[in-house]
Parts: C-alpha cells; structure tokens; sequence
C-alpha cells in the first residue's frame, strides 16, 4: 500500500513536470529561426494555390501563429451576415505596400493613374479569405466576387502535388493541407473604390440589394501576441494530451507514426549496445578496482579515459574511414544492403547485422568508459567496508568475498542505471545515426530539427521528456526492490 501511494504521488508531481516541460519545449520552437511552413508554401502562393490566410490557418492548427496586424470586414444591411466582423491576420508591411500609392498633388488631390495604382493595390490586399465567430469564412475573389461559408474543421491532410497530380512517393512532392468541409451560404459582388483621401470603400452587392461593408486596419498589440502564445501552447497541449501530435512538415505523416515506425530499429541497436556495455564495463571496473593502483588498473583506466574523451562524430568517421573504406569489412553506411528480391529472412536478418556492427561498437566503446569508471568507484568503496574485512578474517576465499559479498552491493548502485537508459533505449543515437545514415528516430529527428519541423520536434522532445519522467520512476522502484533499506514514501 505504501509503494502504490508513492507510485501515485510520483505521477502526480510527474505531471506537474511534464507541463513545465512542455511549456519549456514550446517555447525554444517558437523562437527557432528557420521558419519551415513559409519556406513550404511560398511556391503555393506564388502561384495563388493557395492565399496566406490558408498558410496561417495551418500554423493555427500547430499554435506557431503570431499576428503582426489585423483587416477587418464588415459587411453592411445587403448581407444576411451584416454586422459580424470578419477578419483576416496580415502584416504591417501589406499596410505600407498600400501607403506608398497615397501620393498627393500639390491641391491634395490624386491623379487617376495614381488612384488607379492605390486601388490596384487595395485590391491585392484585400483579395483573400477572412474568418469570423461561429465558424464563419468570407472570401474575396480577384474577379470581383464574394462568398461566405460555413466551415467544419477536421485538421490537415497531405496532398500529393506531383506532376501531372500523379501520387508520388518523394516528400517534396507533397504538402500539408487544411481538411475542411465548405458549405456555401451567401454569394455576391463587391466593387472596391478610393475616396479623395485614399481610403478603400467597399459595396457588397446580393440578391439585388447594396450595402456598403466597412474595412478597418489594426496593429497587434502586445496583448495580442501574448494571447495567441497562449491559444497556441494549449492548442497544441490539449491536442498532445488527446494523442495528436500533429502532421509532421517534413515526412508528411503523423508525428506519432513516424515516430512508431523508426523506434524499433534504434531500439534494437541501443539494446545491443546497452547489453554489451554492462557486460564489458562490470568486469572491467571490478578488475580495475581489484588491482588499484596496478597495470591493470592504470591500463583499463586510460582506454577508459579515451572512450569518455573522444567525439561521437570523429570516433563513428575514422571506424568508417578504417573498417569500412580501407580495409572493406563492413559497409559504409544505411541498415541494409542491395539484396535480390526473395532473399530468405535469414539472410536479411545476418544483412541487418552486419550493417549494425560499427555503429554498435561505436556506441559500446563511447559508453564503457563511464560504467566501468562508476563500477570501479563502487567497488572500491564496498572493498573498504567492515563486513568486507570480517568476512576475509574469517578466510573467506578472495574470489568470493568479491564476486559473493562485495559484488551484489556495488550492483544496488548500477540496477538503477538501467532504468535511467530508458529514453536512451527509444529515443535513439541521434550522432551515430546520422553519420551512418541509419533511418532510427535519432537520424529522423537530427534532419527534422535542420529543416525546423517543429511538431516533429516538440512531440519527439515531449516523448523522450515522458520516458526519462518514467525512467526516473522506475530507477526508484528498482532501488528499493534491490536494497531492503530503503522505504518508499518515508
């Protein structure tokens, strides 16, 4: 009963941690300075594909839109709508590009060129799609035609924009899209003309009735932006804690299958390596610590020392540069090979392996050096024990004082370890994968983080933040199992 309350009041507070996490997370994508969406869909716009108000409903849906100024429309008594307030997120740099018509003759009026220019540039800003309360859209058309929908909102979808609108396989042949069901409720015409100020006046014609509708220009205030930061990081939360972690920009899938599908093989190399880490760097620094002081000791340490010293990066190139280029005895890089269509499992099982046997060793020699090094400290200390003395005085043979009494105490430290690699253990090598080009979710989120996919990035972050959350969890679990000492919740 005392172990379940604790376990209970560890995913209390653990929630309390994550959220702080995830705020922390948020945050440091908000102010990434690669902006991935803009970069996506500026050949959409270009080409009037799509509108920007389209490219901001995305970043909406992903809480990464912050509002430089606002354009209202408000359509007058013509409209079955009049009075509601649509509105559409533009940039104070739309504003200015309007402003730099209004030139004035020395009797403060305009020439008709001048005020022909002006309105062709009304007409550029105001042509768009503006959004209004109760799931309302109010569309402007570049041939002088207006209408309001209904929108029901179902998220976003991947749209294959290959030649010829054939499916392609090649992420730059896809794009994200808003998945939306439209139902048409009010169509008509409007007519944009320039007063002798220089302001836009618009008519909404429907149904044989005219009405003029209002167009009014704001800045974002800082509130604003303040408050979109905050519609933003709890958009993304709550759809975080319903299982959504968003559309991936860059692989085009859901962050959460993405993120499935390539766990299994960085989880295969890390258990690998993880096993074999333990069984090296145990004995190792249980032989150092026996002979302390001696060659053995010196030696193992040294090695020991150079493992923890040296890159990740350099250590995974001079392996390939050796074993790989020179000498040929493993592959340079990738999971499999080029095998024949029908190869037998076994044969690509063995295929798979061998293409793991340098980033396995990598990680191996990089990691045994600080095991061995704990392992030795551990066991020195336990050597040093009184119980260690009397059980030699009695003539306990030296192979069981060390392996018997002093070894299963220097483990108490080293079996909470094993909960501490769980995010290790799923979230991937992110270095060695990426310079041997394995597709494990560590190679996966290192290109996401170059290209600023930022749902990839913040779900990848809150997945690993959760598994090092229950690590930590287990690795107290684990330490009162193995040393009777300790109490849970005492």
């Amino acid at each position: 009963m005392q172990t379940f309350k604790y376990i209970v009041k560890r995913l209390l507070l653990s929630v309390f941690i994550l959220f702080g996490v995830s705020v922390i997370i948020y945050l440091l994508a908000r102010m990434m300075p690669t902006n991935f969406i803009d970069n996506q869909y500026s050949g959409a716009l270009a080409q009037g594909t799509m509108t920007q108000a389209d490219v901001d409903r995305i970043k909406e849906i992903y809480g990464l839109s912050m509002p430089d100024a606002y354009l209202y429309v408000t359509p007058g008594e013509s409209s079955a709508y009049s009075g509601t307030r649509f509105t559409k997120k533009t940039t104070q740099e739309d504003k200015n590009d309007v402003d730099i018509y209004k030139i004035f003759e020395e009797d403060g009026t305009m020439s008709d060129a001048t005020a022909d220019a002006l309105k062709e540039a009304y007409m550029n800003w105001l042509v768009d799609s503006y959004d209004a309360k109760g799931n309302l859209r109010l569309y402007f058309r570049a041939d002088g035609g207006y209408e309001i929908y209904t929108v029901v909102e179902r998220g976003s979808t991947v749209t294959d924009v290959g030649e010829d609108g054939e499916e392609s396989e090649e992420e730059s042949d896809k794009i994200i899209t808003l998945d939306e069901e439209l139902t048409l409720k009010e169509k008509g015409t409007f007519t944009l003309e320039v007063d002798a100020a220089g302001n836009a006046a618009i008519t909404l014609s429907t149904d044989g009735k005219t009405a003029a509708a209002s167009l009014n220009y704001r800045v974002a205030s800082f509130w604003d932006k303040l408050g979109a930061m905050f519609v933003g990081y709890f958009t993304w939360l709550f759809n975080l804690i319903r299982g959504d972690l968003g559309m991936s920009f860059k692989y085009k899938r859901p962050v959460g299958e993405v993120i499935m599908k390539n766990m299994g093989l960085s989880f295969g190399i890390a258990l690998v390596a993880t096993i074999l880490q333990f069984l090296i760097a145990i004995p190792l620094g249980i032989k150092a610590a026996t002979n302390q002081y001696g060659v053995i000791d010196y030696t193992v340490t040294v090695f020991a020392m150079i493992g923890i010293s040296l890159p990740t990066f350099f250590l995974a190139s001079l392996f390939i540069r050796v074993f790989a280029v020179q000498f040929g005895w493993f592959p340079v890089s990738g999971a499999v090979g080029s095998l024949p269509v029908g190869t037998p499992w076994i044969m690509s099982a063995l295929d798979l392996l061998w293409h793991m046997v340098l980033p396995m060793t990598v990680l191996v020699i990089l990691s045994i050096g600080g095991l061995m090094r704990y392992t030795r400290t551990n066991t020195l200390e336990v050597l040093n024990t009184d119980y260690i003395r009397t059980a030699r005085a009695k003539g306990v043979s030296e192979h069981t004082v060390i392996y018997k009494h002093a070894f299963r105490n220097t483990l108490i430290p080293l079996v909470t370890m094993l909960a501490g690699i769980l995010p290790s253990l799923f979230g991937g090598a992110m270095i060695t994968e990426t310079v041997f080009s394995i597709p494990g979710i560590g190679k996966m989120a290192y290109d996401a983080l170059m290209v600023a996919d930022i749902p990839f990035i913040m779900g990848y972050n809150m997945f690993i933040a959760i598994l090092t959350v229950l690590g930590t969890l287990l690795s107290d679990l684990m330490y009162a199992a193995v040393d009777p000492r300790v109490k849970l919740g005492r």
